[in-house]
Formats: C-alpha cells, structure tokens, sequence
C-alpha cells in the first residue's frame, strides 16, 4: 500500500489511517454499511459510485482488514460486507466527522445539546420516518439487548446520573442537556400506559453500563437503558451528538418503531419532555 510522503510519516498514526481511509468515498462506504447496507448493489445505488471504483473501494477495505467479505449466494456468487472489529473501531471516527459538520459547516458553531426545530440536522433526523433500523446489539446492565423490541419507543439523551455530582462540569449550561432525570421518570410514570398499549420503552445514552445501572436502580425504572458508548446505534441511524465531558452524547430525540423495525415517529428536537412523552403514548396507542 503506497505511503504518504513527509519526514516521519512511516510512524505518523493519521499519515497511515488516511492511507487507508483518506478518500471521502472510502468513509461514505463505511458509513453506509454501519447503516445496514451490505451488499454490492445497494451500496453502488446509495452512493452513485461507478461500479469499477466501488470494487476497487471494497476491495481496498477489505485487505485493510476494515471489511469482511462474505457469501450469501453460490450460483451466481454473491457477497455482503460486513464491518470487523477493526472497522468499527471507524465508527466514533464518522460520529466526529458528523457532529464537526452538524456545528460548523450545517450550525453556526454553537454548542448545544438540542437544534433548531428547521436546521438541517433537524432535517436529517426526520428523514429516518419511514426507514429501516438495523439489526445490531447494545451494551445493557442485563446484557446485550437489541433496541428494537417489537412496538418500541426509543428515547436518546445525553446523560443520567445517580448523583448531581457526577455530572459533566458545565451540564447545566448545555443548552438542551437538561431534563435527562425528568424523562425517564416520565416514562417510569406511563410504563404501565405504554405496556397496555403493546409497546416496549428503551431509553439509550453513551454512558457505560454501570453508570445507567446506578441510575436505573436510584430511579427504580423497570424497563432497560442500553448503551451507545460505541456509537453504533449512532452511526447506523446518524443521530446527531455533542461532546461534552469529554465524550459523544446523544441529542435528545425519540423514536416509536414498529416490530418491523421501520420508524413510525420522530421528535426532534424535543423541548417539552411531558408533552413528548405524550405523543409517543398517542403513537403506539393509535394501533
């Protein structure tokens, strides 16, 4: 594989990463295949690409140890892409990418944990009405869990904390960051509401497990946060984060998905928690 040039480059950790992913088709491969888009075909119509110069990606990819290439059909042979350890190790990567652009190339370089009801990142979220969420698994205090669980109301926040000490220094002066204590303990209140309707609650963070374990068990929730410190969920659905105490935080948005894992309702922003709640109990209700 060719090298970049410059003194010190052989030992120059981004010198070598751009070897490998440097080209902006590159990282939008990996981004579409976080998404759940795995095989050839469907890549190419996602991303345009000519069929010569998607092969010649893949296949870059693939011998960077970044992709696994496997069979799924003999006759004729055909082939999905899947992301190895290595590859998802890119994910945090795209999330970066993704939250520089959303403040400094789509926002006005504020920092907030919220967005304008008409930005488009706004635009981005809503997009996902109508779309597939992937089959992946979360990290949760019981276990991996999958976040789609039949009818599901998906609720992403930046953080949860047992104690106000623990929280990030400055939380309060997020704009959008607070209220993360206030909609769990919404969605505790209406649990039995949200059951009698046929629907699952999950609600999701960035935080590790035994951070929303001492959580759950300070607010005595009976339903599962799942964890997003890898960013999967992140990366595959392109929610919008913020970095704060020094780690990605998802914005807070909801989601209802159906059993067949397509989104039936986004809120996003979400200003007022109670009446956000609401809607999505008005969601699963309505059948």
């Amino acid at each position: 594989m060719p090298r970049r040039g410059g003194p010190g480059d052989e030992n120059c950790a981004v010198a070598q990463s751009l070897d490998v992913v440097g080209d902006a088709w590159t990282l939008l491969i990996v981004r579409d295949i976080a998404r759940g888009q795995h095989r050839f075909d469907g890549l190419q119509h996602e991303l345009g690409l000519s069929r010569k110069v998607l092969t010649e990606r893949l296949a870059l990819l693939v011998d960077a140890g970044v992709l696994s290439r496997e069979p799924y059909q003999t006759r004729p042979p055909r082939y999905e892409y899947r992301l190895t350890e290595r590859g998802r190790g890119l994910l945090p990567v795209l999330v970066a990418l993704q939250d520089w652009g959303d403040t400094w190339l789509l926002g006005d370089g504020g920092y907030t944990a919220t967005a304008d009801e008409h930005s488009r990142e706004a635009e981005r979220v809503h997009a996902l009405l109508g779309t597939r969420v992937p089959e992946l698994l979360l990290p949760s205090a019981d276990g991996p869990l999958d976040p789609v669980d039949g009818l599901t109301v998906l609720y992403c926040f930046p953080g949860a904390f047992a104690r106000p000490e623990l929280y990030p220094p400055g939380w309060g002066a997020v704009p959008g960051a607070a209220g993360c204590t206030l909609e769990s303990r919404g969605y505790q209140a209406r649990l039995a509401e949200f059951t009698a309707a046929g629907a699952t609650v999950h609600g999701v963070s960035t935080q590790r497990t035994d951070e929303q374990r001492a959580f759950a068990s300070a607010e005595d929730l009976a339903f599962p946060l799942l964890s997003d410190a890898a960013l999967e969920l992140a990366a595959a659905l392109r929610l919008p984060t913020l970095r704060a105490g020094g780690t990605p935080r998802l914005k807070r948005l909801t989601l209802v998905i159906g059993p067949d894992r397509t989104v039936r309702q986004v809120q996003y922003p979400v200003t007022d928690i109670p009446a956000s709640i609401e809607t999505a109990l008005r969601e699963v209700a309505s059948g």
